[in-house]
């Protein structure tokens, strides 16, 4: 069968674009490997509990009606109402170092505040640097990579304060050791910093459901159990999709959200005619381990209210492959409760994530992996209650997940969550006709991902 476009992967910058391309009447058709939707952002449900994979936060908050930003900006191209989403603002979160917390929230006159107070000699400093990340123009598809690490220390001159603001933006989007590409900073910068951070109350299903919803009552085709053996080619062309069942699908054009090194790994060696063979993906190494706790009371009656706790223990924040297993210096600690909903969640929920290496967790036997990862929910555990109430009495359930399960269900090289370290900004690839979106594109975050998929079908699809 033939159709005008082929996206892999039911992930959310797949679905956006396969409901911007059905809203143009187009022939698209997503096909999915697994039996549900959501990629890198599904649920599941276990012992009778439902759980979020990505999610911690929805970037890029914005209240209902608001006509700028890119929340509102995919709203319109997806025509989707507010409502669908229905983001409840977070209470407020904090970057924890030694010796110093940032607090932020979604004004972000807060952080601002805070930085003139903790570091009053960078006061001008971070002025100027505010207004350069401001004026830069990250969604200039063209531009070379640059060092964000560099760029700051241009402006400013401690350390720590560099660091602390790299932290969080890592976190939520870096697949680069210890830095950012410059126009990813400014990306997670504006979303986090500037915007904020919403969830909504029932996690990401109401997100994918409705993205799911919209697509199909557009006349878009989605494929489960459909997963893409190997892309085919003419010359330098992409034309088709074999599945894993061997049955054959053409198009006129192909929109991957694999991952560039997952799709080139697809494709047949590149043949020598072809002028330009530029873009290399490499293989990330950033990825990482998370627990879920169910609690039997709520972190705000144990005393704890706030959203999201970046924290760094150590003098030096590194953000890289860690020799150990898992990097128990520096973290995430989510507290899905601590938004403000107009009713409470039914249980308490404590979800902490920590840098892992990829290569021990690929490599244990079934039985020493679940020795391993009990033993690690411990000790990451552990370090997260030196920054919040000790809650460990109140758990009446545990989850977690580790490179393995991600790479187990998302197909991504090394369990790694943000893929390469080197984008493809303008989707393309080494192939006519086969354009990357998603997390190898380049835009971060939830409202990031779907804005690549909207944002590519729009620039390759929508314009021949």
């Amino acid at each position: 069968m033939h159709y005008e476009t082929l996206i892999i992967g039911a992930g959310l910058s797949g679905l956006a674009a396969g409901i911007r391309l059905a809203y143009f009447d187009q022939q698209v058709c997503v096909l999915e490997r697994h039996t549900t939707i959501g990629g890198l952002n599904s649920f599941y449900r276990l012992r009778g509990r439902n759980h979020d994979v990505g999610l911690h936060a929805v970037t890029n908050y914005a209240k209902p009606g608001t006509k700028t930003g890119p929340l509102s900006k995919l709203l319109r191209q997806l025509r989707i109402r507010w409502d669908d989403f229905s983001l409840c603002e977070q209470n407020g979160s904090s970057i924890k170092f030694p010796g110093c917390t940032l607090q932020f929230s979604n004004d972000f006159e807060l952080l601002h505040e805070q930085i003139n107070s903790a570091f009053p000699s960078e006061k001008d400093h971070f002025a100027r640097l505010h207004q350069f990340l401001i004026n830069f123009d990250e969604l200039d598809l063209q531009q070379n990579a640059q060092s964000a690490r560099e760029t700051l220390n241009q402006y400013l001159g401690d350390a720590m304060l560099i660091d602390m603001l790299f932290c969080p933006l890592m976190f939520y989007g870096s697949a680069k050791p210890d830095d950012m590409d410059l126009n990813q900073f400014v990306v997670m910068y504006k979303s986090i910093f500037m915007e904020g951070f919403g969830r909504p109350f029932k996690g990401v299903r109401p997100i994918m459901k409705t993205l799911v919803r919209q697509y199909k009552k557009l006349g878009g085709e989605l494929r489960l159990r459909a997963g893409v053996k190997r892309i085919l080619t003419d010359g330098n062309r992409a034309v088709g999709v074999e599945l894993d069942d061997g049955t054959q699908l053409t198009a006129d054009r192909i929109l991957s959200s694999a991952g560039a090194v997952e799709t080139a790994q697809l494709c047949p060696p590149c043949p020598s005619t072809k002028e330009e063979a530029s873009f290399e993906p490499i293989a990330g190494d950033v990825t990482f381990n998370e627990i879920i706790d169910t609690l039997d009371t709520t972190p705000a009656e144990l005393g704890h209210n706030e959203t999201i706790i970046f924290f760094n223990n150590s003098e030096k924040f590194s953000y890289r492959k860690p020799d150990e297993p898992c990097d128990l210096q520096s973290g995430i600690i989510c507290s899905p409760n601590n938004f403000q909903y107009d009713t409470p969640l039914e249980e308490g929920c404590i979800r902490v994530t920590a840098l892992a290496n990829h290569d021990y967790w690929l490599s244990l036997s079934e039985e020493e992996y679940i020795e391993a990862k009990a033993d690690w929910v411990q000790k990451i555990r552990e370090t997260a209650i030196q920054h919040l109430p000790d809650y460990r009495s109140h758990i009446i359930d545990t989850d977690s997940f580790t490179p393995k399960t991600i790479k187990r269900y998302t197909g991504h090289i090394n369990g790694c969550v943000y893929g390469a370290p080197n984008k493809s900004l303008d989707g393309s690839t080494n192939w006519d006709n086969l354009l990357l979106c998603g997390t190898d594109q380049g835009f971060l975050g939830i409202v990031g991902a779907m804005l690549s998929g909207i944002t590519m079908a729009n620039n390759h699809c929508l314009m021949n």
